[in-house]
């Protein structure tokens, strides 16, 4: 888990999917490796405290989102809007643990 972005607001980490072998930084053999790597991002809106899951095709539109803002370098106010649309679909609680 990558924490990309971090605010008063918002947090969205980059999650990824990895095998317990690939936690510690040796990769996994081949036969191990699940036949569907899927990695996803999870936005957590702190005001309502509450956070979605972006996979699939979700995380492929969330991904070009971030590419372009690596490219134009985005205002705070435009990532935060951005990041308030997707938080709309957020409905479930923060744990903490």
């Amino acid at each position: 888990m990558n924490t990309l972005y971090d605010s008063d607001f918002f947090c969205v980490m980059h999650m990824m999917a990895m095998g317990p072998d690939e936690q510690l930084g040796e990769p996994a053999p081949a036969q191990e490796q699940p036949s569907l790597v899927r990695h996803g991002f999870e936005i957590v809106d702190k005001r309502s405290g509450k956070e979605v899951y972006l996979d699939g095709s979700w995380a492929e539109m969330f991904q070009q989102r971030i590419m372009e803002w690596q490219r134009n370098t985005p205002s705070e106010e435009e990532v935060e809007d951005t990041l308030s649309q997707y938080a709309q679909l957020a409905h479930t609680p923060v744990m903490v643990h």
